[in-house]
Parts: structure tokens; C-alpha cells; sequence
């Protein structure tokens, strides 16, 4: 299938199909795509940063973001990539405008929306540094997405992976899950598809990614460690985990834990990308045994790992064990490690410590929130200046070119903002940067002249 991607047999790429099964031949691509080749270059861009980054770094991090801006501020202080969980826009990001639990309760489009949101807010990002003379950060970040169990059957998987790709996300996890039941990893009540089934959903995922012409690094995941119930008994595959008892649904009782999970991943290897392993607790020892079990028949076999929030993680493990969890699962092959609910956590901690010390301290409150954010400026954060942030200077750019320079009513020239806000700062350039060269946070001093030469 090279001839697919023939400019990416160059290069960091030339690996990219390497232990890769497809069950369908070029001609069947060829016959979906369409007579028109439509370009899908965030996600094009996003899903051959991502593969490089997993090829070249120890291994990836990322955070869950919930917003666009929480997005451009992990950009901002260096990580390379952006994960986006279905938990977080159950909870407070979908289409339905509810707040749900991790059940697959909103409409399938809605993490699309939010992977089309981000990118929209990094792309701006990008043009407001652009306009202020800068390129000292790469702000198209990969994105990660949830796409949960799929949302239905195969052609369900294939049209929400399309629409994945549509809003230029980098990468795309399923899991076995079936999802008229499906739940969060972490609870209870989890019902696996035969694994024959899941395999099917992986290839859906896969020729879809195909048709579209973009590399779309694909993420199987099973939930057999904890799920105790199956669908069917139909698949051989599952027969030596199936105790012979059944739900009040008629669901097949399994036994579940590492072995199941391991059995499960082995069949999953040859059509994704990375395989992960949904786990109950924080645990290096199981971890490693995962990898090896994977390694020993696929070596170099992929790995990701959800660092959750689900975890009491200094319940579970000892500050140095803590310290070092994320390098020594890199040492097992887990390249892509990431806090699924850490936008949620962020934000509701955040706000709630803000309100808490606000309803009793009143503005000195604010007051200190806004003066850490001054101190963190060196450092990179510069959302202190929200007006700037946003990209008022950026359409004031806009107004000048429009009008040749002549606009009378551009909007930083008279603001506030520009008036107590800017001073000259110098950031050391964080992980990410695209030089290595030191960089201004908001080249402050070119930026304030810029401003001043607009009319008040």
C-alpha cells in the first residue's frame, strides 16, 4: 500500500507502514475516494508531526484539553501534542449542550467540533505570532482524539474516523467496547465486543484514513483488563475467557484482567498503530509485563499509557516512583503518555480556588491571581494581555491594511490594555520552540511600537 503515501516513503516516514495489516486491496481505495482529491492539511500536517515525534522523542506527553485556549496554553509552555478525551466533552463540550458522563450519551459529531475548535484557536495563535514578526513556536500541536467505541458498527467507525480527519485531528483511538453499553474505563458495567468485531472496527478506522490520503496515526485500545461482560460467545478468540454464566441481558460473563487485556492487544497489533491497555491503577509492574507480553511477539510494537486522574496517584505510589513513572514506561516502548482529564481538573480546581478566596477577600483575590500571572510571563504566558491574546491586535492589522493604513478606529490604540499592561519581558525558549535562539514572549518592545502607532 506505499503508493498510497508515495511522499512519505521519504524520510522519518519510510517506516510507516511497517507491520501494518490491511484487509482490502488499493483498488478498493482507489474505488471510494472520488473522482475529486480533497486536501485535509491540518490533519495531514498533524498526523506526520505526531509519527515523527513518536519516532524521534523517548515519548510523548500530553494533557486533556477541554477548550481551544487550554490547547494554546499547553502549546505555549512546550508540550508537543494535544489529547482530546470524550470524557471531557461528555462532561462539558458537546454538541447536546448537557453535561454527561463518559457513556456516549452525546452526538457522535461533537468531538469532531472540538478538534475543528482547537485547531481554529492554534491556527490563530499562529497568524497573530505570525503578524508580530515571530516564529518562535509550533502551534499546530498534533491532536489526539477520543472516538470512544465508535458510536455504532464499522460504517459508523469509518464516517466518525472521516469526520476525525475532516477537523484535522492527528491521531484516533477506538476502543472494544460495545457502545450502546459503553463506559469509561474506569467504571463499572463494561461490555467488550468479540475481539473478530473489534478488528473490523480498527480496519473501518484504517480505510477511512486511507480514503481521506492522510496518515492517521490509529490507537487501539482494549478494556478487557476490567470488563466482565461480552456480547457473544461466537469469536474462538474469546472462548478461553468465557466462564459459561450470563447477564440478565444475556451478556456472556468473561474473565477479565492482564492475560484477557494481552490476548486481546496481540490480535489488535497488526491494525493500529499503538495498542494500549486500559488499566485500574497505576501500576509499573503490570505495565511492563503488557510490553513484554507485545514486544515479544511485535518488537517495537507501540505503546500508549493514560496517566488518568482516576488514579490516587500519591495514594498508590511514593513521590520518587512518581517522579519517574512517565521515563520508565518510556523504557518500556509506552511512546504516548497522557492525563486524559486534566482540562477538567484545571479548570474546576482553578475557578473553585478563585471563587473560594474571592467570596472572602474580594479583589485582593483577583488581585494575586492577576500579579502570578505578570510573574509567569517570563516563563512564556502572556494571556495576562487578553485582549492581545485574543487577536485584537492582529484584526486591528487587518482594519490598517484594509483602510491603507488610515483606520480610525482600531482598538488597542485607546485600550487599557496597552496602556498598563506592556513592558518589555525576555522568555527563555521552552521545548517545542522552533529555534533555539532566545525569543521575546510577545516581542514586547516591536509589539508596543506597533501599537502606538495606531491613532488613540
Amino acid at each position: 500500500m506505499d503508493s498510497l503515501y508515495s511522499v512519505q516513503t521519504l524520510g522519518a516516514m519510510r517506516n510507516r507502514w511497517d507491520g501494518i495489516t490491511r484487509a482490502y486491496t488499493w483498488d478498493n481505495v482507489q474505488k471510494l475516494r472520488g473522482s475529486v482529491n480533497v486536501a485535509h492539511t491540518l490533519a495531514d500536517l498533524g498526523a506526520r508531526r505526531l509519527w515523527n515525534l513518536l519516532q524521534s522523542d523517548p515519548y510523548v506527553q500530553a494533557l486533556g484539553a477541554l477548550t481551544g485556549n487550554q490547547a494554546l496554553q499547553q502549546v505555549k509552555a512546550g508540550l508537543k501534542a494535544i489529547y482530546l478525551s470524550g470524557w471531557q466533552v461528555a462532561a462539558d463540550a458537546n454538541l447536546a449542550g448537557q453535561m454527561y458522563p463518559d457513556q456516549s450519551l452525546y452526538p457522535a459529531n461533537s468531538v469532531p467540533d472540538v478538534v475543528r475548535r482547537i485547531n481554529q484557536t492554534l491556527l490563530r495563535a499562529d497568524q497573530i505570532h505570525a503578524s508580530e514578526g515571530l516564529n518562535g513556536i509550533h502551534w499546530l500541536a498534533p491532536i489526539v482524539a477520543d472516538a470512544e467505541a465508535g458510536f455504532g458498527g464499522p460504517l459508523n467507525a469509518f464516517e466518525l474516523m472521516k469526520a476525525m480527519i475532516e477537523a484535522g485531528a492527528a491521531g484516533v483511538h477506538f476502543e472494544d467496547q460495545l457502545a450502546s453499553e459503553k463506559k469509561c474505563g474506569h467504571l463499572g458495567g463494561k461490555v467488550l465486543v468479540p475481539t473478530s468485531q473489534f478488528t473490523r472496527t480498527l480496519t473501518a478506522a484504517r480505510l477511512a484514513a486511507d480514503v481521506m490520503n492522510v496518515p492517521t496515526i490509529l490507537i487501539a485500545r482494549t478494556d478487557a483488563d476490567s470488563a466482565s461482560l461480552l456480547t457473544s460467545d461466537i469469536d474462538p478468540y474469546d472462548q478461553p475467557f468465557i466462564t459459561g454464566d450470563r447477564s440478565p441481558e444475556g451478556f456472556f460473563q468473561v474473565r477479565n484482567g492482564l492475560e484477557a487485556a494481552i490476548d486481546r492487544a496481540l490480535a489488535y497489533a497488526p491494525y493500529a498503530d499503538l495498542l494500549w491497555c486500559e488499566t485500574s491503577h497505576p501500576d509499573l509492574g503490570e505495565a511492563r509485563e503488557f510490553a513484554d507480553a507485545i514486544h515479544a511477539k511485535y518488537p517495537g510494537k507501540m505503546l500508549a499509557y493514560n496517566c488518568s486522574p482516576s488514579f490516587n496517584w500519591a495514594k498508590k505510589l511514593d513521590p520518587q516512583t512518581i517522579s519517574r513513572f512517565q521515563e520508565r514506561l518510556g523504557d518500556f516502548g509506552y511512546k504516548f503518555q497522557f492525563v486524559t482529564l486534566a482540562g477538567f481538573h484545571a479548570l474546576n480546581f482553578s475557578m473553585f480556588t478563585l471563587a473560594h478566596d474571592y467570596r472572602r477577600r474580594g479583589m485582593t483575590a483577583y488581585s494575586e491571581l492577576q500579579q502570578n500571572e505578570f510573574a509567569h510571563e517570563e516563563l512564556g504566558y502572556s494571556a495576562t494581555k487578553h485582549q492581545r491574546e485574543v487577536g485584537t491586535g492582529y484584526f486591528d492589522l487587518v482594519a490598517q491594511t484594509i483602510s491603507g493604513g488610515n483606520s480610525s478606529t482600531t482598538a488597542l490604540g485607546g485600550s487599557t490594555e496597552r496602556a498598563q499592561f506592556y513592558t518589555t519581558v525576555t522568555q527563555q525558549p521552552v521545548a517545542g520552540t522552533r529555534t533555539d535562539e532566545l525569543v521575546s514572549a510577545l516581542s514586547n518592545e516591536k509589539y508596543l511600537q506597533f501599537c502606538l502607532s495606531f491613532p488613540s
